[in-house]
């Protein structure tokens, strides 16, 4: 048989993964193609499929990505990083972003060509993220901000054009808090050298105030002025932590939440979300979340149990309450279209899942009966005794255990991009799915209606800031899909997930409780919570205001209560970030790809084992 003949694209991609070997200086390294962005786990390297057509600006794209890798494999200590990374979510996110940068700076300053090549990923990575259509400087997250600034000053290259009117809306700012500790990023030795590279990082992150320390130093301290939380401070220190954001946040708040009037829904979905919202207001702060009866303090915390300062910002809401149907429509098919070639694999996913649950529906006969077919096997004893009567028996479907799922995909700004996109169309198919093996779906999704609090902070520093004011930021609760309504008539919903300006903060805690809360109401006998996210809790304002393990501490809380004392089968998983901290039964996978599988599977696993649940102790 002849040798297969090498097309440009398989030739290309050999001479990538050489490539990508040689500059890593590891020949026996492993290279493989797949996901959106490049990956590096021990010697293996995952760089993103480079497209069929290839022209220069393609070609720079992908040599980027494998540059990129290679680099890492190169110069990159996972356990020293694991090791002298700060321990709060912000601070980590932070160090990660800097020591990304600073292992691209070591190529980028020994070789320009792979510095280009660099350049063109990184611009390519901020295009598919929309960042040179935004304006608000809120809209992109701090850690890329702080990373841009960082390459700047490392490599002498300007920020890609795609972000730098974001970045220079910072620059000013950033560079008054840290502007020494920026600038000392840029010695050679510091570079070339992970550790001492890491003192300078943490100096930077303590100069923007975004460090561990100063939590730490906080929960030692007693009763005073000067265990103050930071937004406790006059209006002078309040405005140099969050300059200008309560009259930012407020226009926007009130720019993307337009007063419609009365609710476009109508049936069962208008009904359930107006039930939802009473039940909201009417509910205690506490709300029992805790299995005990005082909550334990941590370091970077108050230690004060887990309220809101105010519901009176809260909202949930409808797609149509925040876009409309033209626009959903049109959202709808951005969708489809940007993850045409997913849907295939999704679909085959969701067709294993469909065989697996209906082998669940086992049939099953019934035998002795005076009617039905005749039982052949049973016509032995009539020859023997003629005086025995006939033996009929019947087919009967076994009752499938009614069910209902609900999924809650965390709506954050660091879900923007493909991950929400991905979650959007698992959650369509899936819905699809269950919906023809008779399981109820319900889609929630949960955000903040504000950056960095919104109307409720506002109320706050108007009262005077009040110590451990508790949330302080506008929650935004999404029913995309509810569990009465079928896939039909809500899957243009789903397309609201990539309205730009949609995606802000994630406060976990209130958010799964409200899925809960709406899940315990319904009658099926099994009912399972699947949580879709992609870290751990994050509102600046309120982690400012009352320690930054206050949002985590309150998750905590609530998944024990649901996990110890709930009815609700509770699974998570977690893109990019590891979830199992938090969850009991979860799975974290390394790339947004792998979602549709773990969904499928995660699901799969919980219906073939339809077992009874455990006993547990109910609220």
């Amino acid at each position: 048989m002849a040798d297969k003949i090498e097309t440009p694209l398989d030739r290309f991609k050999r001479v990538l993964a050489q490539t990508t070997r040689a500059i890593a200086a590891d020949p026996e390294s492993e290279v493989t193609y797949g996901g959106d962005q490049s990956r590096v786990t021990g010697r293996s390297a995952r760089i993103p499929m480079p497209p069929r057509r290839l022209d220069d600006e393609r070609v720079a794209i992908a040599r980027g990505f494998g540059d990129g890798a290679a680099l890492r494999l190169a110069h990159h200590d996972e356990v020293l990083h694991a090791r002298l990374s700060p321990q709060n979510n912000e601070g980590r996110a932070v160090y990660a972003a800097l020591e990304d940068m600073r292992i691209e700076a070591i190529g980028a300053n020994a070789l320009p060509g792979v510095g280009n090549n660099l350049d063109a990923a990184l611009e390519k990575r901020f295009e598919d993220k929309g960042y040179r259509r935004m304006e608000d400087r809120q809209n992109i997250p701090m850690p890329e901000i702080i990373q841009l600034l960082a390459r700047e000053v490392m490599t002498g290259r300007p920020v890609p054009a795609s972000a730098a009117n974001l970045v220079d809306q910072w620059r000013d700012e950033i560079m008054a808090k840290a502007g020494p500790a920026l600038d000392a990023l840029r010695d050679p030795q510091a570079i070339d050298n992970q550790a001492l590279f890491s003192t300078l990082a943490r100096q930077l992150i303590d100069d923007l105030q975004m460090g561990d320390e100063k939590g730490e130093e906080k929960s030692d301290e007693d009763d005073g002025e000067d265990d103050t939380p930071t937004d406790d401070g006059d209006d002078d220190d309040q405005d140099e932590d969050q300059p200008d954001e309560s009259d930012e946040d407020n226009q926007d708040s009130e720019d993307e939440v337009p007063d419609f009037g009365e609710s476009p829904e109508s049936g069962a979905e208008a009904e359930e979300i107006g039930e939802m919202e009473e039940d909201k207001d009417s509910r205690p702060d506490e709300h029992g979340m805790s299995p005990t009866d005082t909550p334990p303090k941590a370091n970077d915390d108050s230690g004060e149990r887990y309220h809101a300062y105010t519901h009176e910002f809260d909202e949930i809401a409808a797609p149509q309450e925040l876009c409309d149907d033209e626009e959903l429509s049109r959202l709808r098919n951005m969708l489809d279209n940007q993850l045409a070639p997913l849907q295939a694999v999704v679909g085959r996913l969701a067709n294993r899942l469909h065989r697996r649950l209906l082998a669940q529906q086992n049939r099953a006969w019934q035998f002795d009966i005076d009617e039905g077919m005749l039982d052949a096997a049973r016509l032995a004893r009539i020859i023997a005794d003629p005086m025995q009567p006939l033996s009929y028996k019947q087919e009967k479907e076994q009752a499938f255990r009614d069910t209902t799922v609900t999924l809650l995909i965390d709506n954050s700004g660091s879900m923007r991009g493909r991950p929400i996109t991905v979650a959007a169309l698992c959650a369509d198919i899936l819905a699809r799915t269950l919906e023809r093996c008779a399981v109820k779906v319900e889609i929630l999704g949960f955000t903040t209606k504000a950056w960095k609090g919104g109307q409720s902070r506002e109320k706050w520093v108007l009262d005077g800031r009040p110590r451990f004011p508790g949330r302080l930021n506008d929650l935004r609760h999404i029913v995309y899909k509810p569990a009465n309504v079928p896939w039909r008539r809500a899957k243009d919903n789903l397309g609201l997930m990539l309205k730009e300006g949609l995606l802000k903060e994630n406060i976990d805690g209130e958010a799964l409780m409200w899925a809960h809360d709406r899940l315990v109401k319904r009658p099926e006998a099994r009912r399972i919570l699947m949580v879709i996210s992609d870290g751990a809790p994050v509102d600046d304002t309120t982690s400012s205001a009352n320690g930054g393990a206050y949002l985590d501490r309150h998750l905590r809380e609530v998944i024990g209560f649901i996990e110890n004392r709930s009815p609700v089968e509770l699974l998570a998983i977690g893109i990019g970030h590891d979830v199992t901290r938090f969850y009991r039964r979860a799975l974290t996978i390394a790339d947004v790809d792998q979602l549709a599988g773990a969904m499928t599977e995660q699901l799969a696993d919980l219906f073939e084992d339809d077992r009874s649940a455990p006993q547990r102790r109910r609220a």
